[in-house]
């Protein structure tokens, strides 16, 4: 049985270690990358000395671009063989109150965050016909709060559409989401701001890359599951505690 995955922005961070995680359960990779062709390269070789039996490619794509997007799919079958998993991990995260919120804003959001993985499903829908998709969304869609306005609406329509290709491309093809919360610190911050945040959620603690990887292990071991959303926050999306 084939074992092909490509993962967006895999050359770094959640993707990174998502990739790393796959390759110890015998997975081919293709590691995506945009800026960080270094690192993606040294990700890909280390891989391969470590598991010389298995394939790790490398491929550049600015997912800004929608003819660079509508390329990833039949490249990634072409270095792989045909993929059977698609994880839409890559995203931009720009803060911004609605008010403050420029359209170059909104329209770089949603384009990186709803309408490449937009592409991506369609394209794998079309090439593929088998298999599974996982997307990254995040715990701030089930609330309100604007501080982080486009990026958090890319992320809710995000959502909306794991449902409904869940409902048009089954059975053979599953599509779930994850969504993470207080996961790693940001580049900008440091780490007592992150255990800062991890003070509000009802776990009191940063959840670290452990939950997402254990999310996308039981999404992939459960057979019967489709266009569902599994919350690897500590109970952050119940609501921040009083």
């Amino acid at each position: 049985m084939s074992k092909n995955a490509l993962i967006t922005g895999s050359s770094k961070r959640i993707g990174k270690s998502v990739a790393v995680h796959l390759a110890t359960q015998g997975w081919n990779i293709v590691i995506h990358y945009n800026e960080s062709s270094n690192p993606a390269l040294e990700l890909a070789g280390s891989l391969s000395a470590r598991y010389p039996e298995q394939v790790f490619k490398t491929l550049h794509a600015n997912l800004f671009f929608p003819d660079e997007v509508e390329k990833l799919i039949l490249s990634a079958n072409g270095e792989l063989g045909t993929l059977d998993l698609l994880i839409n991990n890559a995203s931009v995260f720009e803060a911004g109150y609605i008010a403050d919120t420029s359209l170059e804003l909104l329209k770089k959001q949603f384009v990186v965050n709803f309408e490449a993985p937009f592409i991506l499903m369609r394209d794998f829908k079309k090439s593929c016909k088998k298999g599974n998709i996982i997307n990254i969304t995040d715990t701030r869609i089930t609330a309100n709060k604007s501080n982080f306005a486009a990026y958090s609406l890319s992320k809710k329509v995000l959502w909306e559409l794991t449902k409904m290709a869940a409902l048009e491309f089954a059975p053979d093809i599953r599509v779930n989401a994850i969504a993470p919360g207080v996961t790693l610190k940001s580049v900008h911050e440091d780490e007592d701001h992150l255990l800062r945040l991890a003070r509000q959620i009802p776990m009191k603690k940063p959840g670290g890359l452990e939950p997402v990887l254990k999310s996308i292990d039981f999404i992939l071991g459960n057979g019967h599951l489709t266009g569902q959303l599994l919350f690897a926050d500590g109970g952050e999306n119940l609501g921040i505690n009083p």
